[in-house]
């Protein structure tokens, strides 16, 4: 027997009451993907209860399972039987706004959250937490329900909370002083949850098992399709062979056909999301009263089908003009520009705008992307701007004077000219949108000198003429343009990514790392103009990745028209994004002005003085260059005075006696980008290559190249060990080199391909944690955190706390130590047994 409630979150938080998760449950696993989809849906939600106060949003059940140990005093306690994923990260949002709101608005937040939501207050320690994670998470939630040191460290509990904090920062409007209130009242009491209680003496293990051992359920478009045929009794037959079926000839018979139901309802309401497509396409065909009324919402359907056809295929369209803003559109892969481009078709077909019109509507949506990716604001509020925009903006006038118009207002960040002059010498483009978006802007520049050569996505890459690895020649070169005080490390850090030191080649890993005057030669040899004329500059350094940046920008404001005259500036945008990476920083770990500003287009000394007058989060955690705590540093907050080394030490910063932190905590410039979830290419992919058999030694070849023979023989003697375990070696050439990867399972094993390091030539093991955090058993934090500590037992090897979600690497030469190597291979050995122990269970763990 169960019972089963609508309810709320506060419904189910409010009074003293206690939720256990099982151990017999898996422990917090939620991802970004599954975070961000919570976020969109709560922003979303408090917006629409602006205009609806009553709105609310329907994220799924809890089933729980009274406690055995209830009596008749004391705290009730019930086990999460299912739904644990949702409710530890739903609480670990209150806390985030418990905080920001704490910290910005008025400190009497952080009891009142405590007191209602969070904790049972007065009562003993044991039944202190409203929600009590399983063992391996509970530290960990602990502190950031207790605001400590160490909340938001770098497990996946602490990377949950982080995420929530930079995107409340990111959320914050200064002139809207209620939108965090919004927020939380649509978190605690718009959305809606099903609770499902069990009685005494039900077997919640059981009903644990049985909840997750369900058959695959119908799709929406099913039931909207079993749903519309049960209304026509009489007509059935001949709808289902006039209608029906060419619809499904035209659309994939579940996916397609549910994003135009979904299309459908969103050009009445942008609010409607796609899990409530049935739902609300059963209500709006609830009112229909006949057959023929029904017989004629499925014709209109199939007219949406053929638009829909056409947005999928853009080659069907006959219209030169609208054809190729399709095509850019559906390769730019936002499909929440579908219900726009559904909208302006069907304008067409109704004779309400021109073929012109609609390519002219579809290239300022263009310019919009292109344009805010160029500022490093690519995907801010872009689904419920794209979403919002068929009933926002305005019918009166031609339809692609109205989307102008729509775009040019408000805070949308389409960048004016300035704008774009500015974010090209400047902003680390490299680091903006995502890997394709960024490869298609360089694709139509170079089609708009109309190159004669191919431009292929699929074989052209992304190449960085001045390299992202420093080396000796490079540094030579950059050196003779430095100002007095200025570094190669700083210079090289502010330019690499920008616009103007990139071009597309397909021969990346040829160009490299290699100096100038050899990949001139190489560019000279291009079809691409954008390569001849890199080639034509007699060096490659500041100067003139400044000047092909101005040439760029304005080649972009040619191509791409800007807002309209009077439209708001985004100036606010490099510190808005400033302050979502410093809330995505862990504790336990500290990055340096010039890493910030290389991510958000700036100078160390613009970013220093921004921290210094304005509040910012974790801004203890930016030091000098060498770890230093800056001389001029100061608490913003009159009433703090804490000594910031003290404050950092209690997170878990190290310092050595020289007041410098810890090398190994520093969270460099690309590894902030990741954390702080902009979109960057990770490191390079095992796959087949062009050597074959040759790959092994031609890998040797470049170890010998770099290193003498003892480092080489030590990296033999690693490798040899993991093939005697049975692992294998597999090499990857997207980078500058041949790269060795230790792969321990395969694809087609239970639980996909796994690897622990990835060994580079150039002089570095990388640990793949990021590529770990989604192959079991490594999935599991505590897995992990134990590969990390068995390796910080070589002598020599140190990765951080911090960087558990990241990239680390150690040098190759500390294989040459004897007792490191042993350490490694032991390590090794350790590793492969957990991987293919997964293969050996069937994934149970």
């Amino acid at each position: 027997m169960v019972t089963a409630n609508e309810t709320t979150l506060q419904d189910l938080l409010e009074g003293s009451k206690q939720y256990r998760v099982p151990l017999y449950q898996r422990t917090y696993s939620w991802e970004k993907k599954q975070l961000s989809q919570l976020w969109d849906d709560v922003v979303q939600l408090a917006e629409d209860r602006i205009t609806h106060e009553s709105a609310t949003h329907f994220i799924g059940s809890v089933v729980l399972a009274p406690s055995p140990g209830n009596g008749p005093t004391g705290v009730p306690q019930y086990l999460v039987v299912d739904g644990q994923q949702r409710l530890t990260t739903l609480t670990l949002l209150l806390c985030a706004i418990r905080d920001h709101r704490a910290k910005h608005e008025d400190p009497i937040h952080r009891g009142r959250m405590n007191d209602l939501y969070l904790t049972n207050p007065y009562k003993p320690e044991s039944q202190r937490l409203k929600v009590v994670p399983t063992q391996t998470n509970r530290d960990a939630y602990q502190a950031c329900v207790d605001s400590t040191p160490h909340a938001g460290g770098s497990d996946q509990i602490g990377a949950a909370y982080r995420f929530f904090a930079a995107k409340l920062v990111e959320l914050d409007d200064p002139v809207d002083q209620f939108d965090i209130e919004r927020l939380e009242n649509a978190v605690i009491s718009g959305l809606a949850l099903v609770s499902i209680t069990t009685h005494p003496g039900d077997n919640a293990h059981r009903i644990f098992e049985s909840l997750n051992n369900t058959g695959a359920a119908l799709s929406q478009a099913d039931l909207l399709r079993n749903y519309l045929f049960m209304r026509l009794p009489v007509l059935g037959e001949q709808v289902y062979r006039g209608l029906w079926l060419p619809l499904e000839a035209k659309l994939d018979k579940s996916k397609e056909l549910e994003l135009l139901f979904w299309l459908d309802l969103v050009q009445r309401d942008a609010r409607i999301k796609q899990a409530d497509t049935y739902a609300s396409q059963q209500a709006r065909l609830d009112r229909l009263t006949d057959e023929a009324e029904i017989e004629a919402e499925v014709a209109r359907l199939c007219g949406l089908g053929n638009l829909l056809r056409v947005i999928l295929s853009p080659e069907i369209e006959p219209h030169e003009a609208v054809r190729t803003r399709l095509q850019r559109l559906k390769a730019w892969g936002t499909t929440t520009v579908y219900p726009l481009l559904l909208h302006l078709l069907d304008r067409r077909q109704q004779g309400t705008a021109t073929s012109g019109q609609i390519a002219s509507a579809m290239l300022y949506v263009e310019s919009f992307f292109v344009r805010r990716l160029l500022i490093g604001r690519a995907t801010a509020n872009i689904n419920r701007i794209l979403l919002s925009i068929v009933t926002e903006m305005d019918r009166t006038q031609p339809v692609d004077q109205a989307v102008h118009a729509y775009l040019s207002t408000g805070r949308k960040f389409y960048a004016n000219d300035e704008e774009v002059r500015a974010a090209t010498r400047t902003v680390p483009y490299y680091l903006n949108g995502r890997p394709h978006q960024r490869a298609l802007i360089l694709r139509w520049l170079e089609a708009d000198h109309g190159s004669k050569e191919p431009v292929d996505l699929d074989s052209l890459t992304i190449e960085h003429v001045m390299p992202q690895s420093f080396t000796d020649e490079w540094e030579q070169a950059v050196n003779k343009d430095l100002d007095p005080g200025e570094t190669y490390e700083q210079v090289h850090n502010a330019l690499v990514h920008t616009l103007g030191n990139l071009t597309l080649t397909g021969y990346n890993s040829e160009l490299s790392n290699s100096s100038f005057d050899v990949k001139k030669d190489q560019l000279a040899e291009s079809g691409l103009v954008m390569n001849r004329q890199i080639a034509e500059q007699p060096a490659w350094g500041r100067p003139q990745i400044l000047a092909r940046a101005d040439a760029l920008a304005e080649r972009v404001i040619a191509a791409w028209p800007g807002p309209l005259a009077g439209a708001k500036p985004s100036t606010s945008a490099a510190w808005s994004l400033m302050n979502t990476v410093l809330a995505a920083l862990p504790a336990g770990s500290w990055t340096t002005y010039g890493d910030i500003a290389a991510i958000i287009g700036s100078h160390p000394v613009a970013v220093g003085a921004r921290l210094s007058t304005a509040t910012a989060p974790n801004a203890h955690r930016v030091l000098l260059a060498g770890g230093l705590v800056s001389p001029g540093f100061r608490w913003l907050e009159p009433d703090k005075n804490d000594d910031p080394l003290d404050v950092l030490r209690s997170e878990g910063v190290e310092f050595d006696e020289d007041g410098r932190a810890s090398d190994a905590q520093h969270i460099s410039f690309e590894e902030l980008a990741e954390l702080a979830g902009l979109d960057v290419e990770t490191t390079d992919e095992p796959s087949a290559t062009d050597l074959g058999q040759e790959a092994l030694p031609h890998f040797f070849d470049q170890v010998r190249d770099k290193h003498d023979e003892e480092v080489t023989a030590a990296v033999f003697s690693v490798v040899e060990a993991w093939r005697e375990l049975g692992g294998r070696p597999e090499f990857g050439t997207g980078r500058s080199e041949t790269s060795c990867f230790l792969i321990a399972r395969e694809k087609g094993e239970e639980g996909g391909n796994i690897w622990p390091f990835a060994i580079y030539p150039s002089g570095r093991v990388e640990v793949v944690f990021q590529h770990l955090r989604v192959r079991p058993p490594f999935d599991e934090v505590t897995m992990r955190e134990e590969l990390r500590q068995r390796l910080n037992g070589a002598p020599g090897v140190n990765i951080a706390a911090a960087k558990i979600e990241l990239r680390p690497s150690f040098p190759l030469k500390v294989l040459l130590d004897p007792a490191a190597r042993a350490v490694v291979q032991e390590t090794l050995e350790w590793f492969y047994e957990q991987a293919r122990s997964t293969v050996f269970v069937g994934g149970a763990r």
